[in-house]
């Protein structure tokens, strides 16, 4: 893609030769996109007798972090020449469940009909950003779903950390989800970018990723960050829980802000701090506050939090009242909150979180 180089040579990306790998792969899929007849002509084309046209591959781009998959989607999606959608696939899958819902409350006996009908009515394209498998209510309707959208002409290209045979690994009752891996493998290209650069983590490099105490300094720098990492995104991302919503109020490319009273002000419990753990990429949490027998619950929440992220390996960029050793020194919980001290000392280190592609 001459974007790409353009990038390049402009000096805003550096060549990548696994980056470029996936280029030929791109334009395959937009030039594919681009000759299928649209309107019309397309609709006239086939009434009179022409064959329907076939299916377009499209691309399933898995690796570690940081390596540039998202980058090169959007580079793509920028210049889709038709229809086209770029959502996280968290939030792609929620809009789904919903529209079952509402489908079902009318009476409708297949209910993921209707769901399937008006995402083809409006897109021919669909960008996911890291497609990843949680939730037990997605994985019973992905197979279905998917199958659908492939049917009606409708092209897939995502992003994953993880390879297709991986996807909801462990999982409950994954013997019905792997159907669903088999679609995948026969309808997307299948394609590691196995770069050896973390490009984010390159970013933080030599940056402070703890900021104690909370003043103008460390809003500043945090604000920085955020910048540098997304360019001053603003949308949010919404997660649904068992039926709740859980909030990260600024989101994008994987890449989450909140406050602590966002995290930890409301009655989340660990399966809602493992959804956001396995959303999240990276995590910019602000003002966290002193810890004390006043706020006991949002400290057992903060540690449960923390353990979360750190089992998951989310890279972690937070602002304190004080040092970690001393956010929590008084009260019940004083003693165990030394492991989650230990692990915020630990998840400052410029190598925390580094694994192999598709870890």
């Amino acid at each position: 893609m001459n974007i790409y180089a353009a990038r390049v040579a402009e000096g805003t990306l550096r060549a990548d030769a696994a980056q470029e790998s996936v280029l030929p792969m791109l334009e395959r899929v937009r030039a594919q996109l681009a000759s299928q007849p649209t309107g019309k002509k397309g609709l006239l084309s086939l009434i009179g007798g022409r064959k329907k046209p076939e299916p377009i591959t499209g691309l399933y781009l898995w690796g570690g972090v940081g390596r540039g998959k998202s980058m090169l989607m959007d580079l793509f999606y920028d210049h889709a020449p038709v229809p086209a959608r770029r959502v996280h696939f968290h939030a792609f899958m929620q809009e789904v469940q919903d529209g079952i819902n509402t489908a079902r409350k009318a009476g409708t006996p297949d209910a993921i009909a209707p769901v399937i009908e008006e995402i083809a009515s409006e897109i021919k394209l669909l960008c996911f950003d890291e497609m990843q498998i949680t939730d037990i209510a997605d994985a019973m309707i992905v197979g279905r779903l998917f199958e659908g959208l492939f049917a009606k002409g409708v092209t897939v290209v995502t992003t994953s950390n993880r390879v297709p045979d991986d996807l909801y690994k462990d999982g409950l009752n994954r013997q019905l989800f792997l159907p669903f891996i088999a679609i995948l493998k026969e309808r997307l290209e299948v394609h590691h970018l196995h770069s050896p650069v973390d490009y984010r983590q390159g970013r933080l490099t030599g940056t402070p990723v703890y900021f104690q105490p909370v003043d103008a300094e460390a809003r500043a720098a945090i604000e920085d960050i955020w910048t540098d990492l997304t360019g001053g995104a603003t949308e949010s991302l919404t997660l649904k829980v068992k039926g709740r919503d859980v909030v990260l109020p600024r989101f994008h490319n994987g890449i989450a802000r909140a406050s602590f009273w966002d995290l930890c002000g409301q009655m989340f419990g660990p399966g809602d701090y493992l959804v956001i753990a396995g959303a999240v990429k990276l995590l910019i949490l602000e003002d966290i506050p002193r810890l004390t027998r006043s706020n006991f619950n949002e400290a057992k929440r903060f540690v449960t939090l923390i353990d979360a992220l750190y089992e998951a390996k989310v890279r972690l960029v937070c602002s304190a009242v004080d040092e970690p050793e001393s956010l929590y020194v008084e009260g019940a919980g004083a003693f165990e909150f030394e492991r989650t001290a230990s692990r915020l000392r630990e998840m400052q280190d410029a190598s925390w979180g580094e694994a192999e592609d598709g870890a």
